[in-house]
């Protein structure tokens, strides 16, 4: 099963990290639609906030797939800082909907710190 695990600031609602772990196990390996599907938007996310909002998100992940967790820094300005937030919040969006659909396979819980 995929665990997804949101943080966000009590107060402001702004995500403060993601880590996401795990295999959904939903069809043999390499050729899992949901793992797929849940690694392209992670990782298509980070991507493109590093192109995107020229921010590097720090992260860790696992040498063998299954696990990626990351960190949105508390420096940033209130213009990139809103950019960075759309575009995980958008991220989210996707993966809710892939839960939604294969509840069996994936959780996603939030958090506030």
């Amino acid at each position: 099963m995929i665990e997804i695990n949101v943080e966000r600031n009590q107060e402001t609602k702004h995500i403060t990290s993601f880590t996401i772990s795990g295999h959904a196990n939903a069809g043999p390996y390499g050729y899992d639609l949901v793992c797929a599907a849940v690694s392209a938007l992670s990782i298509g996310t980070v991507n493109a906030v590093a192109k995107l909002c020229d921010v590097k998100l720090p992260i860790e992940s696992g040498k063998k797939g299954g696990y990626l967790r990351c960190e949105i820094p508390n420096d940033l300005t209130k213009s990139v800082e809103h950019d960075i937030q759309l575009l995980i919040e958008g991220m989210l969006v996707g993966l809710h909907d892939i839960a939604e659909e294969y509840s069996r396979h994936m959780t996603i819980r939030e958090s506030q710190a």
